[in-house]
């Protein structure tokens, strides 16, 4: 493939926002944690900053940087279980 072939390729499947992009080298959680997806300021002229990781903690300890876009399923899980009581039972605040 040309050189411009390539490029165009390399656009087409380019992401919105490089932040959506999972690098392909490896990073420590303190790298993931500083890297920024998106910053935008709403209608009401807020500033309001995306991160590309949000670094969670389980049960033992271990942290793990969960990507915004590729982890968000599990994410969303990590909300729902910050919402149950010691009981299990959903918590609505």
């Amino acid at each position: 493939m040309s050189d411009s072939n390539q490029e165009k390729q390399d656009k087409k499947h380019a992401t919105l926002n490089p932040g959506d992009r999972v690098p392909d080298e490896p990073q420590t959680i303190e790298e993931k944690s500083e890297q920024v997806a998106v910053e935008y300021t709403d209608v009401t002229l807020e500033h309001n900053v995306v991160p590309t990781y949000f670094v969670v903690e389980d049960e033992e300890g271990e942290k793990e940087a969960l990507h915004h876009v590729k982890d968000a399923e599990e994410i969303s899980d990590v909300i729902r279980q910050a919402r149950t009581d010691e009981n299990g039972d959903r918590k609505w605040w």
